[in-house]
């Protein structure tokens, strides 16, 4: 009896071994100054693109899920603590622009890109919003909505 309890207790920490639950992750948009909020108008002007919309959505379900252990070919490291999420859909590649804070993601921007590679301009204003979250994180936060997240 003793010995078949064992095992059951070793079988039981084995599984919660592998299905480690994982703190989700908040995704938080980012806010400008005037309101808008960049990822959500790219997201409403690509409605005309259903399943890249969707395919998008659900990589950004996933970096909530998962959080700093979503790795490549999904994400990237760009440069200055900026990430990339990285979706293709009938050979367009759509970016979206993010960081952590904390445990939190800041989603900053999304866009099409028809190279490989994030345009220059693109990482710059995600740095630049990166360092206005920094100092006002508050005023620059919109936790979306169930559409979106």
């Amino acid at each position: 009896m003793i010995v078949d309890f064992v095992k059951r207790v070793k079988g039981i920490s084995g599984i919660l071994r592998e299905k480690r639950i994982m703190p989700q992750t908040t995704v938080i948009f980012f806010r400008e100054s005037n309101g808008k909020v960049p990822v959500i108008e790219w997201l409403d002007s690509i409605k005309n693109r259903p399943k890249a919309r969707v395919k998008v959505l659900k990589l950004i379900q996933r970096l909530k899920e998962v959080g700093n252990k979503l790795r490549r070919p999904e994400s990237d490291y760009l440069r200055d603590g900026i990430y990339e999420l990285r979706i293709r859909h009938e050979r367009i590649n759509y970016r979206v622009l993010y960081f952590f804070s904390g445990q939190d993601v800041a989603v900053l921007s999304g866009g099409l890109v028809k190279k490989d590679v994030v345009p220059e301009p693109d990482i710059r204003r995600a740095i630049d919003r990166k360092r206005q979250f920094m100092i006002a994180p508050e005023f620059h936060s919109f936790l979306g909505s169930e559409r979106y997240v």
